[in-house]
């Protein structure tokens, strides 16, 4: 099978790089592409040595899939292209997540709505992905409401110059900066641009995309989306309300076997997740499993997860998997 990996030097690609080594995924032959600046250049998957090759290069030698991971204007002109070609395309961007025409997918969750067919398929927001696949066995059972969601998320999430800015003020270096403000000792109340009614892109993303992949509009989800000065993925507090009470015993149980799912809640043992822990690995940890003493059916969670594995590249890949595995490609 021909794989390209669109996007293949920046942070995200490296990462899906490194998930198909991991995950031996049946690569007869990978392609790298990057922007122009980078053509030419040579990066390594399984000990052999392959050339970065252009967009225009990738669509020609006519992949089964692509992965993108090259922004939203990268994928909103070429992924119909490689589409065109008979590749399917699966774009870590925002550009296709709620065209209504597009399967919005986190495998555990609605890949059984893929087909033949979908020949772009987005992947879901890193915080977003995280949280649902928390939520969606709890509203099975419960029926869900409304969710209350603060973030605090890596500044892995905005790529390398927020990681080099992070470490040169902590160095005491001066050097280019990723935000507006400093981040070392730092909280940024702000992911992405502002919309009209008050509430960052980031924020609407997870109200809008919860909805789409667990496929239930009545959903109530409002978000407050923080950026800190950590490095290893993203945290977040949830208070979720539901249509029906809860035993809390339960509800760890349900989770403790929803595959993808770790439960670190152990509190006289201080186990709880961090992104410390979590970063390296594909599972969404969540501990702080409790009951909301103040409102009836409602209930407390902190979910971490390596926002550059699962939030990205880990379900971006797993959705190839799953496209290999029923013969959809």
């Amino acid at each position: 099978m021909k794989v390209a990996v669109v996007g293949a030097t920046g942070m995200v690609g490296e990462v899906m790089l490194k998930v198909l080594a991991e995950r031996n995924f049946p690569i007869a032959e990978l392609i790298p592409v990057a922007s122009e600046k980078s053509v030419g250049k040579e990066i390594e998957f399984k000990g052999n040595k392959y050339k970065v090759v252009s967009l225009a290069t990738a669509v020609s030698m006519k992949p089964q899939i692509a992965l993108f991971s090259a922004g939203g204007d990268t994928s909103t002109e070429w992924a119909p292209k490689f589409a065109e070609a008979g590749t399917t395309v699966i774009d870590n961007s925002s550009a296709w997540r709620m065209d209504p025409t597009k399967k919005l997918v986190v495998p555990e969750i609605n890949a059984g709505e893929l087909t033949k067919d979908d020949k772009i398929i987005a992947n879901p927001n890193c915080s977003t992905i995280q949280m649902v696949l928390a939520l969606n066995p709890l509203h099975k059972k419960y029926n869900i409401e409304r969710v209350v969601v603060s973030t605090y998320q890596s500044v892995t999430g905005t790529g390398v110059k927020a990681v080099k800015q992070l470490e040169n003020e902590y160095a005491g270096i001066e050097g280019e900066m990723a935000y507006k403000y400093p981040i070392h000792r730092n909280a940024i109340p702000q992911i992405d641009v502002f919309e009209d009614n008050g509430y960052t892109k980031e924020e609407m993303k997870m109200t809008r995309e919860t909805k789409k992949i667990m496929g239930d509009d009545s959903i109530k989800v409002t978000a407050t989306t923080v950026r800190i000065p950590t490095v290893g993925g993203h945290s977040e507090s949830v208070n979720v309300e539901f249509s029906n009470d809860f035993d809390v015993n339960e509800v760890r149980n349900i989770l403790a076997e929803t595959p993808g799912i770790t439960i670190q809640d152990n509190l006289a043992a201080f186990d709880y997740p961090m992104p410390l822990y979590a970063e390296g690995k594909d599972d969404v940890f969540v501990g702080r499993i409790r009951r909301d003493e103040t409102q009836d059916n409602t209930l407390n969670m902190w979910i971490v997860a390596d926002n550059l594995r699962k939030g990205a590249a880990t379900n971006a890949v797993q959705i190839a998997e799953y496209l290999v595995a029923n013969n959809l490609v």
